[in-house]
Formats: C-alpha cells, sequence, structure tokens
C-alpha cells in the first residue's frame, strides 16, 4: 500500500528552500518510474505538470500525483507559489518485492514478482536573479509572440490598402478617421438602400419572364394536342370511306 510524506527544509550551505514529498511502498517497478522521472528532472513546477499530463506511461499518473503533493506543501507550509518552484531532485529506490506465483499444467508453477518503489520528489525555490530572467523573458515574449506580430502586419496592411483605394496616405487616414467613421457608414447604408431596391426590380422582371414564358408553353402544348385531335379524326374519316 502506498503512502505520501511530504516535509520542508533549508540546506544551510545555499539557503535554498526545499519541499520533499515522498510516497512508499508504490506498486509499480523501477524500471518503470525512473524514465518518467528522467523527463522532469530541473524542469521547472509549471512545465513538470504539463508534462507529465501529457504523458501515456502509466507512471506519469503516480508521479504527478507526487508532484502536485509537493506543491500543494510549498505553497501552504512555505507560501511559495508555483511558479516559482522547480524539480531539483527526483529518485526512485526499489522497495520490497512480494513473492506472487501462478499454477501452470503438469503440477508447474511460475514465480511472478509483484515490484514496488520509493519515489522522492524535491521542489526548491528559484533564486531572485533567476526568477527576474525568467519574468523578463516571459513578458518579451509574450510582447513579441508569433501571434501578436501577424495580426498587427495584417491589421496594418488592411489600413494601407484601405487607405490607398480612397487615394491618400496612411497618415492622413489615421488623422482624419474619425472624422470618415460616419461617411463610411451613411455610404455603406446608401449602397444596401440601393441594392435592395435594384435586387427588387430583379425579382418583379424575373417573375414577369417566368409567368409568360409558362403561358406560352401551355398555349403551344394545348396546340398541339388540338392537332392530334384532328389528325385522328381525318384518319378515321378515311377509314370509313374506305370500308363503304
Amino acid at each position: 500500500m502506498a503512502t505520501s510524506t511530504t516535509s520542508a527544509s533549508t540546506t544551510p550551505e545555499t539557503a535554498r528552500v526545499e519541499t520533499r514529498a515522498t510516497v512508499r511502498h508504490l506498486g509499480v517497478s523501477p524500471n518503470k518510474v525512473r524514465p518518467v522521472l528522467d523527463l522532469v528532472r530541473r524542469m521547472s513546477a509549471e512545465d513538470a505538470e504539463r508534462v507529465l499530463q501529457l504523458q501515456p506511461r502509466t507512471a506519469a499518473g503516480h508521479v504527478l500525483k507526487l508532484l502536485e503533493s509537493a506543491i500543494a506543501n510549498a505553497e501552504h507550509n512555505q507560501e511559495i507559489p508555483i511558479d516559482e518552484l522547480f524539480v531539483d531532485r527526483c529518485w526512485c529506490d526499489e522497495g520490497p518485492t512480494r513473492k506472487w506465483g501462478q499454477a501452470r499444467a503438469r503440477g508447474r508453477y511460475f514465480r511472478v514478482r509483484k515490484r514496488s518503489s520509493h519515489v522522492t520528489i524535491i521542489l526548491a525555490r528559484f533564486s531572485d536573479d533567476e526568477l527576474r530572467r525568467r519574468r523578463g523573458r516571459d513578458e518579451a515574449g509574450g510582447a513579441q509572440s508569433a501571434g501578436g506580430r501577424l495580426a498587427r502586419r495584417r491589421a496594418d496592411r488592411v489600413r494601407a490598402s484601405r487607405a490607398a483605394a480612397r487615394g491618400e496616405t496612411l497618415e492622413e487616414h489615421d488623422h482624419d478617421h474619425d472624422d470618415h467613421d460616419h461617411d463610411h457608414e451613411d455610404a455603406v447604408v446608401a449602397d444596401a438602400a440601393h441594392e435592395t431596391e435594384a435586387a427588387g426590380v430583379v425579382d418583379e422582371t424575373e417573375a414577369h419572364d417566368e409567368i409568360e414564358a409558362h403561358d406560352e408553353t401551355e398555349a403551344s402544348a394545348e396546340a398541339a394536342d388540338a392537332g392530334g385531335d384532328e389528325a385522328v379524326a381525318s384518319d378515321t374519316e378515311r377509314g370509313n370511306e374506305a370500308s363503304e
């Protein structure tokens, strides 16, 4: 049965605050836990959480729970936020192995070893210089992100094309943009009304043409039917005369 313990300590040589979380008798083989620990070692706590959440390995779920326990211990006992923590050290020791077996054919017996692990994660706080560098890098990255640059470039191209269509420069368009807003809105409303009226006239004309075409089709069909009846009657009369 797995048990978890948490503690906090301060290393005297570096005066760095550390937070420890340990789980004992975890029912997973150490060979399956150690590759997961190698992924998050020396990584920030936030990045380590994201990496473990996306890992398909079964051991990643157990390591994630242990990491969350260490983060909660640091926030509650040491009052250190998660963005100032990183995985300083982590390791996995082999626990006791439970002997098990399975009966097979012909009186044979296969040995099954249920291995266990003792996992430890130690979180530490970034130094002040490292925190300043990380925050400056995050701010610079947020201000100059690819999405922000593309959005600004797209907006500049749209503004320049609209200004060129009106025969003015971008600076002039920016200077009297407020004066043109109402004119643009009035022009848009007038164009929409004109298009609506034109569409109504076109619809009426098309409907009238369809009615006339339908009438002509019916008249031609009636004429064809009448001609067919006359032809049948004449054939009948000729047949009577021939029989007489």
